[in-house]
C-alpha cells in the first residue's frame, strides 16, 4: 500500500470512516464562525477527522481573541467578527460553502450569510444564537445574564472585557487544562452590537445541531424550537455546549450527513 492511501486509511479509520464512504461525500468546505472567548484553535479535533470524510475545514479566528489577543480593544463589535469571516471567504475564494456558526458564532453566521450569501450552500448552527433583525445577543440571552456579563466586564479592571463563561462539566481534564490555558474574556461590545440584515431573512437552507446536555437557564432551546417549527434539518446530540471538543466523532458524522444532503 502507498504511503499516503495508508496515512489516508489510517485517517479514516480514526474516524469511523471507511474508503467507500469517502468516495460518496460531497467534498464539502466548511467555514466555522467560533463561539465566544474561543478561537479557531479549538476545532482541533475536527480537522483530521472532517479531512478523513472528504471535507475541508476553515476555522478562522475572530479579531481580538486566540492567536489574535493582540489586537483585542474595547472597539471589537459584531461587526469587526463579521468582517473577519467575510474575508476568509473572499481572501481564500471560497465558495458553496457549509458556514458553521457555533453559540455567539451564530450572531456572526447570520451575519455573513446575510452580506455573503452567493458564496455559501447551507447555514449550520450548533448550539447557537439565531438573531432576527435588529438582535443583539445581550436581547436573547435576557437582562439578568447581561446585567451578569457586565458586573464580570467592570470587574476585570478595564471595564469592556467580559470574562468567560464556566467550562462544560463533562469535559475532561487533559481538555479543560488545554481550555483554561487559550480562552480569553471578549470585548462586551461585541455581545451588545444589533445584528441588521441588509436582505431579510436568509434563504439559505439551515440546519440546527441542539446539545441535550444544556448548561443551567438552556438559552438554545428556544431556537432549537424554532428550527423544529420552521422546518429546518434539525439533530439532537447528546453532548454538552462544545461537542467539538467532547464528542468530534459524532460531530463529524453529523456534518457530514448535512453535507451530503441536497
Amino acid at each position: 500500500m502507498k504511503r499516503r492511501t495508508f496515512l489516508t486509511t489510517l485517517a479514516l479509520g480514526s474516524a469511523g470512516l471507511s474508503v467507500r464512504a469517502l468516495s460518496k461525500t460531497s467534498g464539502a468546505t466548511f467555514v466555522v464562525a467560533h463561539g465566544a472567548w474561543s478561537a479557531g484553535w479549538a476545532w482541533k479535533k475536527m480537522h483530521p477527522l472532517l479531512i478523513a470524510a472528504g471535507h475541508r475545514l476553515f476555522t478562522p479566528t475572530c479579531t481580538g481573541l486566540g492567536e489574535r489577543f493582540h489586537l483585542a480593544d474595547p472597539s471589537n463589535s459584531l461587526e469587526t467578527h463579521i468582517n473577519d469571516v467575510l474575508g476568509v471567504l473572499t481572501y481564500e475564494d471560497l465558495r458553496d460553502v457549509i458556514l458553521v456558526g457555533h453559540s455567539y458564532g451564530g450572531m456572526v453566521a447570520t451575519g455573513v450569510a446575510d452580506r455573503a450569501a452567493d458564496r455559501l450552500s447551507k447555514l449550520v448552527y450548533l448550539d447557537a444564537f439565531v438573531p432576527r433583525d435588529g438582535q443583539a445577543q445581550k436581547d436573547l440571552i435576557g437582562p439578568a445574564a447581561y446585567r451578569r456579563m457586565q458586573e464580570g466586564a467592570a470587574a476585570s479592571g478595564d471595564g469592556w472585557r467580559v470574562p468567560s463563561n464556566p467550562i462544560p462539566s463533562d469535559t475532561s481534564d487533559a481538555d479543560r487544562k488545554w481550555i483554561e490555558e487559550r480562552r480569553g474574556p471578549q470585548a462586551i461590545k461585541t455581545f451588545e452590537t444589533p445584528l441588521h440584515l441588509h436582505h431579510g431573512e436568509t434563504k439559505l437552507p439551515r440546519s440546527y445541531i441542539y446539545c441535550k446536555r444544556a448548561a443551567p437557564g438552556d438559552v438554545f432551546r428556544q431556537f432549537a424550537d424554532r428550527a423544529r417549527r420552521e422546518g429546518w434539518g434539525y439533530f439532537e446530540m447528546d453532548a454538552s455546549h462544545s461537542p467539538f471538543i467532547t464528542a468530534p466523532e459524532a460531530l463529524t458524522k453529523i456534518l457530514d450527513t448535512i453535507a451530503r444532503t441536497a
